[in-house]
């Protein structure tokens, strides 16, 4: 069993050790080690740390575009650009905004699509799935202008299946699992329906001419 001596002789010599070590640090006038501030050096190997300080103190500051961009800006509103293509605009703006984009403006089925899809608003669901529908059937549109012109597209490069079938041949194998399973269910069920109607005409022709015999 150690005696009082013994363990006020460890107590301080552990205390000396933490602080060798850098660790721990006794403030002047209490009771309690508090935990020592890392210096600089100590956590620079952090990736991002120092972003938020002093530019002459940060490790990126370097890196930062020298004059920094728009230091001269303007007063006032940009000139407003001129609508030389068709331009849909949110129902919920005043107005159509100072600068946009023209290069693909609305054209074709897709762009019907896009018209009817700005007639709602934003926070209409309807809004959204139109336009979804909308850059799934110019997708289309782009493959049959490119026949047209003589360019066979390559779609399968496009659509990164080459690349899926290099990196990800289970995700790849899933999908089409899941594509063919779908497409096999709706001719399934065409067929299914269309076997009824028939069978439902031939029904109905049978039971017209039993009615005229008898």
């Amino acid at each position: 069993m150690e005696s009082r001596n013994d363990m006020t002789e460890h107590k301080h010599h552990g205390h000396a050790h933490e602080h060798e070590h850098g660790h721990l640090q006794q403030h002047p006038g209490q009771g309690h080690v508090a935990p020592r501030r890392p210096s600089r050096q100590e956590l620079q190997h952090i990736q991002g740390w120092g972003a938020d300080l002093d530019r002459k103190n940060r490790p990126g500051v370097p890196m930062e575009r020298t004059p920094p961009r728009f230091i001269n800006q303007p007063a006032g509103d940009p000139p407003q650009q001129q609508e030389k293509v068709e331009i849909l605009v949110s129902s919920e703006r005043p107005g159509i905004t100072q600068v946009f984009g023209t290069v693909q403006p609305p054209s074709g089925i897709s762009g019907m699509i896009r018209r009817l899809a700005f007639k709602a608003s934003e926070n209409d669901v309807r809004h959204w799935l139109l336009l979804l529908l909308a850059d799934r059937v110019n997708m289309v549109e782009g493959v049959v202008e490119d026949l047209a012109h003589g360019h066979v597209p390559n779609v399968l490069g496009e659509m990164g299946i080459k690349a899926e079938m290099k990196h990800n041949p289970a995700g790849l194998a899933k999908k089409v699992a899941i594509t063919a399973a779908v497409v096999g269910t709706a001719v399934y069920l065409m067929k299914r329906r269309d076997r009824e109607e028939v069978r439902y005409e031939d029904e109905r022709y049978q039971g017209d001419r039993y009615g005229e015999r008898y």
